[in-house]
């Protein structure tokens, strides 16, 4: 026989032999039968692409077992601490997406629509009177917003309560006008 037929004989009884021992000493660590058999079949075949560089004057015949048995372990061992490292991965993009979650909540707890929109129904009302005429403007904040009667407003401005009126309707039309966007806002509030 030749060197590669004894090569071949003995990785043949290597291979008929002992790869479901193989096959199972890695399975109890990796708990994936399919993967202990990738496992074992790469160690398998890292052995056979260099035997040649690894024979031994010691012991050949057990030499391949050895080597492969050896290769079967650390390459369990890199599958634990890659299982380990997403692991840890996982962990922290929980604890992430926890932790944002949290936040989320806290925001949407302590959000108050109605002050929101309070807010910006206030902005949008004071550009509107922004855009009144001073007398009026003066006319429906005095009476709006001071709480003053047509008659005192009245006598404050030096015109009739029938002026005062005519301001008042004229400031409450421009404003139905400009904020007719907000009525249905206004009545969900």
């Amino acid at each position: 026989m030749k060197e590669t037929d004894s090569d071949i004989v003995l990785f043949n009884k290597l291979f008929n032999e002992y790869r479901a021992r193989f096959v199972r000493f890695a399975s109890t660590y990796v708990d994936d039968l399919m993967e202990a058999e990738d496992i074992v079949m790469e160690a398998m075949m890292y052995y056979w692409e260099n035997r040649a560089r690894i024979k031994s004057e010691k012991h050949p015949e057990i030499l391949p077992y050895v080597y492969v048995f050896t290769a079967v372990k650390n390459k369990c061992l890199n599958h634990l601490r890659n299982r380990r490292y997403d692991q840890m991965l996982s962990e922290q993009i929980r604890k992430h997406e926890e932790w944002k979650l949290s936040v989320q909540m806290a925001t949407l707890e302590a959000c108050d629509p109605r002050e929101l929109f309070s807010k910006e129904v206030r902005e949008q009302v004071r550009h509107a009177l922004a855009k009144l005429p001073e007398t009026t403007r003066k006319i429906f904040i005095m009476h709006h917003f001071e709480e003053k009667t047509h008659r005192e407003i009245a006598a404050l401005m030096n015109l009739s309560v029938k002026g005062v009126e005519y301001h008042m309707t004229k400031a409450i039309r421009s404003l139905k006008k400009s904020l007719k966007h907000l009525l249905f806002s206004l009545l969900f509030m």
